[in-house]
């Protein structure tokens, strides 16, 4: 017998991983977007970076449908990779 989903645990495709190495200028960065549902069926995008080996910086917001997440998800995560950051 399968569990039921719980929509508040993170699957993959709802988290974003990238991280940036640059040795010479000793750079060593992650980013991490997750999505989460709230209790009045809202989505929040948690956005979470700094340097690897530290808890960094968090900023959330709220989005009215998952269909507006997932697009800024995929904005945010094309904006790293123009910067250098890869999948980790």
């Amino acid at each position: 017998m399968a569990l039921p989903e719980n929509p508040f645990m993170t699957r993959s495709a709802d988290c974003i991983h990238l991280r940036r190495y640059d040795p010479t200028r000793n750079m060593a960065r992650f980013y991490r977007v997750t999505l989460e549902a709230t209790l009045f069926g809202e989505i929040v995008i948690r956005r979470n970076w700094g340097r690897i080996g530290t808890r960094g910086q968090s900023r959330e917001f709220v989005v009215p449908t998952m269909e507006v997440a997932l697009r800024v998800m995929g904005d945010l995560r094309t904006g790293k990779l123009r910067r250098g950051y890869r999948p980790s």
